[in-house]
């Protein structure tokens, strides 16, 4: 009797196993989850302007001088547009992701105006 419960066991395991093998990611998926590639778009102030009026300043402040989230004011001296990018995109922290929420052009125009500011 226990053989054919060890036996069971053993082939759900196996089962499983096969299973996991096709359906994790693989490393190539991982490694572009963790770098997001930002889309190439021209900035628009206007709309980068309104995007961070819209869904930043609750915790960054409305002249971006940090209140629950850092102080962004000059935060292009420190980060790339590439970094605010991955940032705003994946979150980071107690800042949470904007992937769900924002176009990822729209995630690009925020961080290449947050770059500038120097």
């Amino acid at each position: 009797m226990q053989k054919w419960i060890m036996s069971g066991l053993l082939g759900v395991a196996f089962i499983m196993a096969i299973v996991l093998i096709f359906t994790l990611p693989g490393k190539e998926e991982v490694a572009k989850e963790a770098k997001p590639t930002m889309p190439e778009i021209t900035l628009n102030a206007d709309q980068a302007d309104a995007i961070i009026k819209a869904n930043c300043i609750s915790c960054h402040g409305d002249q971006l001088q940090g209140q629950v989230g850092p102080n962004l004011q000059k935060i292009g001296a420190t980060l790339s547009a590439d970094q605010l990018y991955g940032i705003i995109k994946k979150g980071k922290g107690q800042m949470p992701t904007f992937k769900d929420r924002l176009k990822d052009e729209e995630i690009a125009n925020v961080a290449l105006w947050l770059a500038e500011q120097k």
